[in-house]
This record gives structure tokens, C-alpha cells and sequence, in this order.
């Protein structure tokens, strides 16, 4: 029956080295031997190519033409295994991945090297004869060796790898840990970071607000909403005018006897593109109004500007109540002072510092706002890295208490 136990991660380690060293002591203390023996013999293997790549070079030297072919094929081949066995790297701990990867590695380039001495050294015969003899030695000890090795690992060393992959574990675990603490810390900086340029953002913002509430630029936005009044009064009062001045243009353009002088045309086309600004621009009694009016109707009567008889009736008696009724008189006077109090306040000192203090802080918004989102990106990366560690966490916790109930039977959870 399996025990329950709850082991802080921190004393894990010294837990199951304590459940585990009965067994992989004496397991590790053989590996450690082995591995220096075929550390050794690997070494005297390589030793044994560089001798025959040597010699063969020497022979190669004295261009003896006895030799000299044999001597050049052998140097070959030498070359050939000292490059080989240099790619074999006898790994400096014991453990069980990589002692199982070295011997893989270790069993290919023997069986290659094997398969060439077999082909090979029969065609250099019988020249070399101790230097093959003496490599052949070395080479089948080393051979034996790695058989040793692989057997110890497939049949007593293979039990260290749970308890080795479970220490790996530990170790992991405890890197992120580390990591966990270093991004929780970056999280609570950026966060910190991102408040204080958002707390400035809201202050740019109200002071912006205060500025658009006090002084000029808010007389600025009532006069503004005045003369939008203003602007749809005037158009009120002329709309029935629109279809008259423009084919009062069209004559003037022509020149087909509107009667207009230059000022009163220019005039008319101000009526046409902004009529509020037309109107407030006039002098008392809007004399050029009245002008184009009164030109506006003779050509009406004289049948140089035609409309529909209705649009002409009603043409007729707006003409009539601008003329003789002054129907725009107290509107001319309204549009003339709003836009003369516009434009004294626009071109006040007091404003343009307003507005320049509002563009100032705009600016600085803006450019805390590109802080902030820099800072969202930033917070976004730690957060999703901090999540993957500690699902990797996880995964590591999950993987060594079935480790643990596999190699001792106990049901462990981490805390």
C-alpha cells in the first residue's frame, strides 16, 4: 500500500537522495569506474589512429615506391579515424542520457571503423605490420570495453534513471522558481511604472479640462455655439435667395449684363460659399446686400435672370422684407458683433497661451500614452511567460510524484 506524504519542494531533494542512495551508491560508484576505464581506453584509441596517421607520413616522406601507395592509403584512413574518434566525446559525469547517448554514438563509429579495418588493412599488407598489429589491440580492447559499458548500462544502470530524471527535476523546478520570482518582480515593476504614467495621463487630462472650462476658451466655445445660431438664422432668412444669387452669378460670369460692380460680385459669391460671414463683414444696413438685391431684382423684371413663378414670388418678397422692412437689421448687428467679440478674444495674448498650454499637454499625453502601451506590451510578455513557467511547474511536480510512486512505492505531493 502506498504511504501519503506532503514534501516541500526545498526538501525534496534530501528527501530522495535518502530513499535512493541504497540503491545508487554502489550503481554510481561502478558507472564512474566504468566510465574511467573507457574514458582511458578511448583515449588510447585515438592515441593509436594519430600513430598510424604519423608513421604513414614519415613513410610517405622517404617516397620509398615500395611503400609509397600503402603508405598514402594508410595515411588516408588514418586520418579518417582520428577524425572519427575526436567526434566521440566521452561525457565527464555519469548519468544515464548521456552515457546512453555517448555509447550509441560511440557504437556506430566503432562498427564504421571495424567495417574499414576489415576492408582496408588486408590491401596495405605487408607493409606496417606492428603499427596495424599494435592499433588492432587497442581497438578491440576499447571494443570490449564499450560492450562492458553498454551491458552495465542496459542491465544495472538503466535503474538510475528514474531517480536521475527525477533529480534533473528538482533542479529544474528550482530554476523556475528563480525565474517565477525574477518575472513576478518585472510584472510588479511595469505595473508600477504603467500606474504612475497613467496617473499623469489623468492629470494632463484634467488639467486640460480645466483650461477648456475657464477663461478665453470657453468664451471662445460660446461664442462659437452663438454664431452657429447666427450662421443658421442667415441662412433661414436667405434660403429663399440661394437660386437667385447663383443665377445671378452665372450672369455676372458671363457677362451678360448682371449689373454688378466688381465689389458687390465678389460679395455675392461670399453670400453663396458663407453667408453669416457675408452678413457680419457688411457695413450698416449691409449696403452691398441691398445692392445686389435691387440689381437682383431689375434683372428678375426685365427678364435677364428667369425663374418658376413660385421660387420668383418668393424670391420677390424676400427682396421686399430685406429692402423695405429691414428683416436683417437686428440679425446684420448680432452677427457683426459676435464676430467681432470672436475675433478679439481669438487674437488675445491670454488664448494663444491657452492654446499653447493645451497643444504643450496634448503632446505630453500623447507621448505618455505611447509609454503606457509600450508597458501594456511588456506586462502582457512577463505575464505570459510567468504563466508557462508555472505550468511547466506544473508539469515537473506532476511528473516527479509519479516518478517517486514508481521507484518507492510512496505517494508524495509536492507542496
Amino acid at each position: 500500500m502506498s504511504t501519503n506524504l506532503e514534501i516541500p519542494l526545498t526538501e525534496l531533494k534530501k528527501w530522495f537522495e535518502n530513499e535512493t542512495s541504497y540503491i545508487l551508491s554502489p550503481v554510481q560508484a561502478k558507472a564512474e569506474r566504468l566510465l574511467g576505464e573507457m574514458r582511458k581506453a578511448h583515449e588510447e584509441l585515438t592515441d593509436a589512429c594519430r600513430m598510424l596517421l604519423e608513421n604513414s607520413r614519415k613513410e610517405i616522406e622517404k617516397r620509398n615506391t615500395r611503400t609509397f601507395k600503402r603508405a598514402r592509403a594508410l595515411n588516408k584512413l588514418a586520418r579518417l579515424f582520428t577524425e572519427r574518434m575526436q567526434q566521440v566525446k566521452v561525457p565527464e559525469k555519469h548519468a544515464y542520457k548521456s552515457l546512453k547517448e555517448f555509447v550509441e554514438q560511440a557504437q556506430k563509429a566503432y562498427a564504421v571503423t571495424d567495417v574499414d579495418v576489415r576492408n582496408w588493412f588486408p590491401r596495405i599488407s605487408p607493409f606496417f605490420i606492428m603499427d596495424r598489429s599494435r592499433f588492432v589491440r587497442v581497438f578491440e580492447k576499447t571494443k570490449v570495453m564499450l560492450k562492458e559499458l553498454n551491458d552495465f548500462l542496459e542491465k544495472e544502470y538503466v535503474k538510475t534513471r528514474v531517480p536521475e530524471e527525477t533529480f534533473q527535476l528538482i533542479e529544474e523546478v528550482k530554476n523556475l522558481e528563480e525565474q517565477t520570482a525574477a518575472l513576478e518582480a518585472e510584472i510588479k515593476r511595469v505595473k508600477g511604472e504603467r500606474a504612475k504614467f497613467e496617473g499623469e495621463i489623468t492629470n494632463a487630462q484634467r488639467r486640460m479640462n480645466e483650461l477648456k472650462l475657464a477663461g478665453g476658451i470657453s468664451q471662445l466655445r460660446e461664442i462659437n455655439s452663438e454664431i452657429e445660431k447666427l450662421r443658421k438664422e442667415v441662412r433661414y432668412h436667405l434660403r429663399h435667395l440661394q437660386k437667385p444669387f447663383l443665377k445671378l452669378q452665372s450672369l455676372a460670369l458671363r457677362g451678360g449684363g448682371s449689373g454688378l460692380t466688381p465689389e458687390e460680385t465678389q460679395k455675392l459669391n461670399d453670400y453663396l460659399t458663407n453667408s453669416f460671414e457675408a452678413l457680419a463683414t457688411e457695413e450698416i444696413d449691409y449696403p452691398l446686400l441691398k445692392g445686389i438685391l435691387q440689381k437682383l431684382s431689375v434683372a428678375m423684371a426685365d427678364g435677364r435672370l428667369k425663374l418658376k413663378q413660385d421660387k420668383e414670388r418668393k424670391a420677390r418678397q424676400a427682396i421686399e422684407e430685406i429692402l423695405n422692412k429691414g428683416a436683417l437689421t437686428s440679425l446684420h448687428r448680432k452677427c457683426g458683433e459676435a464676430l467681432m467679440r470672436r475675433n478679439k478674444l481669438s487674437s488675445s495674448s491670454a488664448l494663444e497661451e491657452t492654446r499653447t498650454e493645451l497643444q504643450r499637454l496634448q503632446e505630453h499625453i500623447d507621448q505618455l500614452e505611447k509609454t503606457v502601451e509600450r508597458l501594456k506590451v511588456e506586462e502582457q510578455m512577463f505575464e505570459r511567460s510567468y504563466g508557462e513557467a508555472l505550468e511547466k511547474i506544473k508539469k515537473c511536480k506532476s511528473q516527479m510524484e509519479k516518478n517517486i510512486l514508481d521507484f518507492t512505492g510512496k505517494k508524495v505531493s509536492l507542496v
